[in-house]
């Protein structure tokens, strides 16, 4: 090793001394400078035991050397200690310091002790405190080792420890008499430490210096490189003569930070006030940190703070946006984040979210606050603040900021004669084009009012990774000056991520051609990706035009869409002709048209298709183009030919306002009535959408002037907007939505229709989302009628005062036009609006809200809604409801449906059955693979994706899908009755033969179903049983599940009370344990005919237990082997459960679990010492045991006091966190009788008609339901029936003694009403639970519902409805269950097949719920009579795909050739029509289902019996779907046999 040069070093001043030393390779320099001026007898160097290894024998090394060198006097005497903690935050605490001053008084350490604290910021705290008090204060040094502490905590003499109560909490101001920073530490710190470093660089150029903003801005490759490129010079660096550029800018910005902390601490050194400063980003930081550390580093937090505190800058006034971007830009380009829901922030913090009250809450406690008002560091611009402290700012400020989604309100007071001015933002199509001509052009130029948002940003950052320019900004970031590379570019260092851009992506997929083969480095292709929607969007035309010109572009994923990888070639982009189809998007043309000039031949352009999509845009482009000096001829036929040559960059190029963002404020005024003018939007525009005022708002109504370059709006009064009967707006096709939302409440005076149209616009199916369909779709949930046209969109206006707000809000599906759009809507929406992803206006307005706020004087609040669920997948065979479940599900829980095959179809462009066809069944089976994989990464949270039913028949997707449930989100499993599905299948001709018998499929794919999900749901063969909310309960997991523990000898006298024992239950333990045979143990068979009596009387899942003597039952433990043998004979006898012990034989278990089949294993453990405890070790030594053998887990303890449910509950709650299998965990005894409430799964009950309890403390489902009642956990809700006349009603008896069996607290009332409106205070309180809706109310209950059920839909009339509540808030759902009563009548009773006919009497209301439930069962031929043919027809046209057949009289030939097996009279008794015995001819008997209950026996009825049919009456049919409405509220099988005994008195007692 040679000499180590004298280094060159740089000083700055702190409180008047020059102790802060900076440069390369410092120790000699440091302790030459120590020992002089710090003589001391002992030294003690105290680091970490992460940095000792690298560095400490070298820094021994050299101390000795510099004594020697230095030829001191006491030189022998002299001593350096070494002293070495863990390293981490925990190491910062009173008993890590306690040790060091142990450790020095061990050592004879005394006053004139000199101390270095050699690390990063815990180091130098706890060092320092260390210094501070030790002998009263000894001198110490930093040695900052990562650049967090280098420009930060090292600076300041901020010393402390943090206890249990905070960070921080002890310490105290104590200077340091030197601070080295030596920059060669950071060649050996991590890539993330040192990125987490320079949030602190960034924050203080940020508040304190442009000009160093600037560096930072343009030198972050030379930065990077400074730290990271490692460099085979000894001691390059330590002199100036050896120090590269790179390192001298790293120098620069470091000791620029540490210079301004220098300074503010020389005023400021207490911290009252102006040290505030400092704390830019960290008032919000801190708070982030509090929640997320240590998953998320300091610097990453504050990082995100400074955006946030930048946004709510930005709010008040103090900022303009594009300071707000360019730090934004800056933190990214250093690889810090600026959002939580980035992914790689997601993936650091797993499950941990911040919540705006929580951020809130930690905010209170926070020095720089003034009583409860917060202060925040204001920035003003970049290098300045607003004040020169901390700012107040208010609570509703900075929670609108914080809060992911905001809610408009609608305005309170007459602002009709508002007059509001205001300039829009820079033209995103515009901007994207200049950047481009600007980048490829020579020279530079200066782009005067350019957009700078996320699409923008997106292209600058491409460009830059490109070489393709470089980017500067002027007049206070009004200003971006280009500087053009000539069309040179380069392959970049790393792929380029595009998000959501889709300008960007198609613009650059030709420039990209542009990079010559010289140019490329080690990776040699460029790739070109985006986010999930962007791996969606369609690209193929402009690719297929490339690659046909010679282009090297292959789909890295899916075809037609990225990512895309790009190989330059030596020809770069030929040019020559070319073909393009330009029906789909202009951005195709424009993308080639702009990079044209630099192809290697001239190209001739040649677009093809029907019609050109957004020519105004490519007029655009052209124009652009010219101003650049590149002059298009354009040619008959949609042909253009483009010379080669080069962009000359014009000194100044002016950008023109967005005119598609300037619909939104204009469209502000003709809902609202206000008058607003935009100054620099006229006719004169380039854009197409300059025209929206002239051509969409003056004929809805407004009044518009317009000149070359303003355009002024008046709105009429509120509520008189007019619909445009027809519009095409090809022109300007982005504007449709905001034409839509105006639509919304434009109605005619007169009694026309108020229908407004609007074509055109195809292209939009394929943007940010598919906007007509998602504008359909979130239109409806207003109230508002909506629906798709081939090219464009339907809206029925509606009056302002019956739209109402969604409750769950607008998804915005990350559109920034659809945030928009509605934000208009919201103005007038009379409860307001909650638009959702708020921050995806920044793709085009990132101002949007404040302007909206501040400028249109509208109302916002910010609201923290949202939540993000890992997708469901639904897995089962084709036939058994999985898309209808899982648009319900997806509806319900306010998630995305996607339905794999449909997807598969449209991301190839053709039919399953053609691609199996043409590629063969393996192929199909791959590809499904390569899809369901790519979307499990697209779309990881909230959708509910179902699969065609073979996905499972492929090793690879069975694998994914088994690791996404046990990793990931839930994998379900529909399962529906073989029979039913092969009876359906058999008529379903959409999706090819499978060429095998049907039954052999399930058999084959039924061990596979149960391998790959993690949840099992049976639709008890119709998806009507299993309502939606039991669904989302089971998948959610917190629906509470019971099994009640049978204790008879022999179960067998006991079938008959089986009924009511198992109320409320959802399976049977069978103890077979308690069982006697003859007073002895049970012989095999014994058992087994008590598992097949037992079936016969329940059909409710079964829990084989076998409990041990030693786990509290009595089984002999020493009968193993037959223990396992009766487990064995549980699986073969089809158990839906069997409990297996864990402490039993491992082998056995393992052997068990081999053959176990769909049977589900409940893993369980039994203390019945009393020892374990739910905070020890053995519990979770118990867990992990039943973790592995279980796919239920069940522990049981025993309470000695009420602490110990508390105990368990923290246990479970955790464990909840880390696993996904439901887990069982009580403590038994009469202490332990709280945590058998509070359990969830699976909890084991009692009956007072059994002869014992199975455990000590157990309870009944009553019980348990009144219980939590009291604990607050199971509210009080009120039920109604509402209509007239309801005074017999006999709703009350069903529900009220469903209610008092089950203890559950709820209660069931009539309210009789002609008038619908006096329900609404009714289903607005907040108690209200539910209602049954009978005549007149079944259709006019439906505009005051949030949602109604597809079956309701399909039938047109609402009888009952459903509240449901979660994280959105509260819903109002509509529900049909009247359809169900006639299903479950007839189902039992009679077997269906592809000949079975109906008929339906009657054609009123109910007469729909007859024909939808002979549907449902699977009728294909349904007979309707009516008197009234005209009512015939009707329902024919409802219901078209039905198989309806009209009949003339009930004696129709039709009959008399085929009759009906299944009869629905829907008719009153008291009808006259008389009943031929011709419908009773079918010679195999029927059903018949009277809908009339008064009387019991109808003409109909006693005629059927006559000839042997069997007849459901009126009165049954109530019950059955007054059980099912009962199921749908509560979640629990209603006590069928009581509700009937009382249901038939209280007839009896009445019509007697």
């Amino acid at each position: 090793m040679g000499e180590q040069p004298e280094p060159d070093v740089f000083k700055v001043s702190v409180l008047n001394e020059e102790s802060i030393i900076l440069g390369f390779h410092l120790t000699k320099i440091m302790f030459r400078d120590i020992l002089s001026n710090f003589p001391s007898s002992t030294y003690v160097l105290i680091t970490d035991k992460n940095i000792a290894p690298i560095y400490l024998s070298r820094i021994i090394d050299n101390f000795r050397e510099v004594i020697s060198e230095m030829s001191l006097d006491n030189a022998s005497k002299l001593r350096l200690i070494t002293y070495l903690v863990s390293p981490g935050e925990q190491s910062k605490s009173r008993d890590t310091k306690a040790e060091i001053e142990d450790f020095l008084l061990s050592k004879a350490c005394g006053r004139d002790t000199c101390i270095f604290a050699m690390g990063g910021g815990v180091i130098g705290d706890l060092v320092g405190f260390v210094a501070a008090t030790f002998m009263r204060g000894v001198p110490f040094v930093q040695v900052p080792t990562s650049l967090l502490a280098m420009v930060d905590s090292s600076i300041g003499g901020k010393t402390a420890v943090d206890t249990p109560h905070g960070k921080n909490l002890i310490g105290s101001f104590w200077q340091p008499k030197r601070i080295y920073i030596d920059l060669t530490f950071l060649e050996t710190l991590p890539e993330r430490e040192f990125t987490n470093g320079m949030a602190e660089v960034i924050k203080t150029a940020a508040i304190s210096s442009e000009s160093e903003f600037i560096n930072l801005e343009n030198g972050v490759s030379n930065i990077r490189e400074a730290v990271f490129s490692k460099s085979n010079i000894q001691f390059q660096g330590a002199t100036l003569a050896t120090r590269t550029p790179s390192q001298s800018l790293l120098l620069s910005v470091i000791m620029a930070s540490a210079k301004f902390k220098a300074d503010v601490v020389t005023h400021d050194e207490r911290e009252s006030g102006l040290r505030g400063l400092l704390n830019f980003g960290h008032t919000i930081g801190h708070a982030i940190e509090a929640i997320l550390s240590p998953e998320l580093l300091h610097g990453e937090c504050v990082s995100i703070g400074m955006m946030k505190e930048a946004e709510i800058a930005r709010n008040l006034g103090y900022l303009n946006q594009v300071a707000v971007s360019r730090l934004c830009k800056v933190l990214q380009d250093y690889g810090l984040p600026v959002s939580l829901d980035e992914k790689k922030v997601k993936d650091l913090v797993g499950k941990k979210f911040c919540t705006v009250d929580k951020l809130m809450e930690i905010m209170k406690v926070d020095k720089k606050n003034q009583g409860d008002q917060k202060k925040i560091v204001m920035l003003s611009s970049i290098g300045n603040t607003y004040e020169k402290k901390a700012t107040i700012v208010s609570d509703s400020v900075i929670r609108k900021i914080l809060s992911p989604a905001i809610k408009v309100l609608p305005f309170t007071s007459n602002i009709s004669s508002t007059h509001v001015t205001m300039t829009t933002p820079g033209s995103k199509s515009i901007s994207n084009r200049a950047l481009i001509l600007a980048a490829l052009g020579n020279g530079t130029c200066r782009l005067k009012g350019p957009l700078y948002s996320d699409d923008t940003q997106v292209m600058m950052v491409a460009l830059q990774k490109l070489k393709g320019a470089k980017f500067e900004w002027e007049n206070d970031g009004e200003t971006l000056v280009v500087t053009g590379g000539g069309g040179s570019l380069q392959v970049p260092d790393d792929e380029l991520y595009l998000g959501n851009a889709g300008t960007a992506s198609r613009f650059l997929t030709t420039v990209c051609t542009l990079i010559s083969a010289e140019t490329a480095n080690q990776k040699k292709c460029t790739i070109l990706t985006g986010n999930a929607r962007m791996k969606q969007r369609p690209i193929g035309p402009l690719v297929m035009a490339l690659q046909e010109n010679g282009s090297q572009i292959r789909y890295v994923e899916n075809e037609g869409s990225l990512p895309i990888e790009i190989t330059p070639s030596q020809n770069k982009f030929k040019g020559g002709k070319m073909n393009l189809s330009a029906s789909i998007s202009s951005q195709y043309v424009t993308s080639i048209l702009l990079s044209a000039p630099y192809a290697s031949e001239p190209v001739t352009l040649s677009l093809t298709g029907d019609k050109v999509i957004s020519q105004p845009y490519i007029d655009m482009t052209i124009a652009m183009m010219e101003s650049f000096g590149i002059k298009i001829e354009r040619l008959e036929g949609n042909i253009y030919r483009i010379p080669q040559g080069k962009y000359t960059n014009p000194s100044e190029y002016v950008i023109e306002s967005d005119t598609s963002s300037a619909t939104y404020p204009l469209a502000v005024a003709a809902i609202t009535g206000i008058t607003c003018t935009l100054p620099n939007i006229g006719t004169t525009s380039l854009q197409g959408d300059a025209a929206f005022a002239v051509k969409v708002l003056e004929p809805m109504g407004c009044t518009v002037t317009q000149t070359e370059t303003s355009t002024t709006v008046q709105g009429p009064p509120i509520g008189s907007l007019r619909p445009l009967p027809n519009i095409d707006m090809e022109t300007m096709t982005d504007a449709f939505l905001t034409a839509s939302v105006l639509a919304a409440v434009a109605l005619n005076n007169e009694e026309k229709e108020c229908i407004t149209r609007i074509t055109g616009i195809a292209n939009q199916r394929v943007k940010e989302c598919n906007r007509i369909s998602v504008m359909v779709h979130e239109l409806n949930k207003f109230g508002v009628i909506a629906s798709e046209l081939p090219d464009g969109i339907q809206i029925h206006g509606s009056k302002i005062q019956f739209l109402k707000g969604p409750v769950d809000g607008v998804k915005c599906h990350d559109d920034h036009r659809i945030a928009m759009s509605f934000s208009v809507l919201g103005c007038v929406v009379p409860d307001g609006t909650i638009i959702r992803e708020k921050k995806c206006v920044e793709k085009t307005w990132p101002e949007w809200w404040d302007d909206f706020e501040s400028k249109l004087k509208m109302n916002t609040v910010g609201i923290d809604s949202e939540s993000h669920h890992d997708s469901i997948i639904f897995i089962g065979m084709r036939g058994v409801g999985k898309t209808t479940l899982g648009r319900e599900v997806a509806n319900a829980l306010n998630q995305e449906f996607l339905d794999l095959d449909q997807h598969f179809e449209a991301i190839l462009s053709t039919p399953i059955p053609n691609f199996i066809e043409e590629h063969g069944w393996d192929a199909f089976r791959a590809k499904e693979f390569e899809i369901l994989r790519s979307l499990l990464n697209t779309h990881a949270s909230d959708y509910i994706i179902t699969c065609g039913g073979g996905v499972v028949e492929y090793p690879p997707s069975r694998e994914l899908l088994k690791q996404y449930s046990q990793n990931h989100g839930d994998v379900v499993h529909i399962v529906r009755d073989i029979n039913d599905v092969i009876r359906y299948l058999n008529r379903d001709a959409s999706r090819p033969s499978l060429s095998e018998d049907l039954l052999h499929v399930w058999n084959r794919r039924k061990p596979f179903y149960n391998e790959c999900s993690n949840i099992d749901i049976n639709t008890i063969n119709t998806f009507g049983r299993m309502t939606v909310e039991n669904l989302v309960e089971i998948i959610r997991k917190t629906r509470r599940t019971f099994f009640i523990s049978l204790t008879f000898p022999d179960i067998t006298p006991a079938l008959k009370i089986m009924p009511t024992i198992t109320h409320g239950v959802d399976a049977i333990e069978l103890r077979v344990d308690l069982l006697s045979e003859n007073g002895d143990i049970p012989s095999v068979e014994y058992i087994c005919g008590q598992l097949a009596s037992l079936r016969r009387s329940s059909s409710l899942p079964i829990i084989f237990t076998v409990r041990s003597q030693s786990q509290g039952g009595k089984y002999p433990d020493t009968q193993e082997t037959e223990y396992f043998n009766l487990l064995e004979q549980a699986i073969k006898n089809g158990c839906e459960y069997v409990d297996v012990e864990i402490h039993k034989s491992p082998t056995l278990i393992e052997n068990l679990i081999k053959m176990k089949g769909d049977t589900k294993i409940i893993a369980s453990w039994h203390d019945l010492t009393g020892t374990m405890k739910w905070d020890g070790e053995e519990v979770r030594r118990k867990f992990r045991a039943a973790h592995n053998i279980g796919d239920i887990i069940k522990i049981v303890g025993r309470a000695k006091c009420l602490s110990d449910n508390f105990r368990l509950r923290e246990f479970v709650e955790w464990q909840q966190q880390h696993i996904k299998k439901p887990i069982i965990a009580i403590n038994m005894d009469v202490e332990g009788q709280l945590s058998r409430i509070l359990n969830q799964t699976f909890t084991p009950v009692t009956h007072p008609l059994l002869p014992l309890k199975a455990a000590p403390g157990q309870l009944s489902v009553a019980e348990i339901h009144k219980g939590l009642h009291l604990i607050g956990q199971l509210p009080k809700k009120k039920f109604y029936l509402f209509g007239n006349p309801i005074v017999h009603s006999m709703s009350p008896t069903i529900h009220n003694t469903g209610f008092e069996i089950l203890g559950l607290p709820h209660h069931y009332d009539l309210f009789e009403s002609e008038n619908v409106e006096a329900v609404k205070p009714i289903i607005e309180d907040i108690e209200f639970g539910g209602a049954s809706v009978t005549i007149p109310h079944k259709i006019s209950i439906i505009p005051f519902l949030d949602q109604i059920s597809v079956h309701s839909k399909s039938i047109g009339a609402v009888n009952t409805i459903i509240v449901t509540e979660n994280e959105t808030g509260r819903k109002l759902i509509g529900e049909n269950t009247d359809w169900l009563g006639i299903f479950y009548s007839i189902k039992p009773l009679i077997e269906i097949n592809s000949e079975t006919v109906g008929l339906v009497i009657g054609g009123g209301g109910t007469s729909r719920a007859g024909i939808y439930a002979l549907h449902q069962l699977g009728l294909q031929t349904i007979y309707l009579y009516n008197r009234t043919q005209a009512k015939i027809e009707e329902l024919k046209n409802q219901f078209p795909k039905y198989g309806i057949v009209g009949l003339s009289s009930l004696s129709d030939e039709q009959i008399k050739q085929k009759p009906p097996q299944i009869i629905v009279s829907t008719i009153p008794a008291t009808s006259n029509i008389e009943i031929p015995y011709e419908l009773f001819a079918s010679g195999k008997g029927g059903v018949i289902v009277e809908m009339a209950y008064k009387p019991r026996r109808t003409q109909l009825l006693e005629k059927g019996a006559e000839k042997g049919w069997i007849g459901v009456e009126g009165i049954q049919v109530l019950i059955e779907q007054g059980l099912c409405q009962f199921e749908e509220w509560t979640g629990r099988r209603a006590p069928r046999n009581i509700i009937e005994e009382n249901v038939y008195r209280k007839y009896n007692n009445i019509y007697s």
